[in-house]
């Protein structure tokens, strides 16, 4: 594997060349070096590439994963700061070109809560059928809403290459299936078998394309996901509990239930968070942290 230069470094030697004319305020040039230095610490802790062979597409995905840490401010300042190395010192973006705005999940995360089992029923019971079926998959593997776009058995779509615990999924039974979620990282979700029995049912002749928020997925089951879903969970919370807090508050029952589940079978504390996190998709086991609260 090749060796590259310590993040900062890399940071600063983009930096040298932004500095001056393309960048003349000090406070910027101090934010983006800050910025870069933070990106090129992730790349190396992933064993990806260095900082300047960062590709647009490499570049969104890691924005969609820092997301779910940093607020929006935090997150546009480094999507600034990579769109200006990629236009002026890589030239991976033309002059004119830019990186999209990725939305930070923080927010939605900090102000989303777990619902309890017999809630969920309650909310599946207000909303339409297919809705409803959704929300049930979501609340039995923790998806995201544009992850139920994305469903594929196992067989055509494999999950990427991460590091995985023996402990993943243990203590339940099911069928397993993979999801794309944030970064593009496809994983493995276990559904019930009951789940998957109705979800077969529901299988396309061919695949379609879903478009949501501007992103296109590659469907293979009649499934609502997405803001339509997430839109019509929180107005079923609402119309049955009075309050809702969003779709995202399943990914937190999820979350809360494994590590009850697991620590309950003897299970480490440690090593039920980092078999949770791997379960949910999250990058790093402190993600998970925020979903317990």
């Amino acid at each position: 594997m090749a060796k590259f230069a310590c993040p900062g470094r890399q940071a600063a030697s983009v930096m040298k060349e932004l500095q001056g004319d393309t960048l003349r305020s000090i406070g910027t040039v101090r934010n983006y070096e800050q910025a870069l230095t933070r990106v090129a610490e992730f790349l190396q802790s992933n064993k990806l590439d260095d900082l300047r062979s960062l590709t647009p597409e490499k570049a969104v995905a890691y924005l969609e994963i820092r997301g779910q840490e940093v607020g929006q401010k935090s997150l546009d300042m480094e999507r600034q700061a990579i769109q200006s190395m990629m236009q002026n010192v890589t030239n991976k973006l033309a002059p004119a070109e830019k990186l999209p705005v990725v939305k930070s999940e923080q927010a939605q995360i900090l102000s989303s809560r777990a619902y309890t089992v017999d809630q969920v029923k309650i909310i599946t019971a207000a909303q339409a059928e297919k809705n409803a079926f959704s929300t049930q998959i979501a609340y039995a593997a923790g998806l995201r809403a544009h992850e139920l776009l994305t469903i594929a058995r196992s067989n055509e779509q494999a999950p990427d290459a991460r590091p995985a615990l023996d402990t993943k999924f243990e203590g339940r039974d099911g069928v397993i299936y993979t999801v794309t979620g944030k970064g593009g990282l496809t994983r493995n979700v276990l559904l019930p078998a009951s789940l998957a029995i109705q979800l077969e049912n529901r299988r396309l002749g061919e695949v379609r394309t879903a478009v949501d928020r501007g992103v296109f997925y590659q469907q293979r089951y009649d499934l609502a996901g997405g803001n339509r879903w997430s839109s019509s969970f929180s107005t079923a919370s609402q119309r049955a509990l009075g309050w809702s807090t969003g779709a995202h508050g399943v990914r937190h029952s999820y979350a809360q239930e494994r590590m009850s589940e697991l620590q309950k079978s003897g299970m480490t504390r440690d090593v039920a968070l980092e078999t949770v996190s791997q379960e949910m998709g999250h990058f790093r086991p402190e993600i998970t942290e925020t979903y317990l609260r």
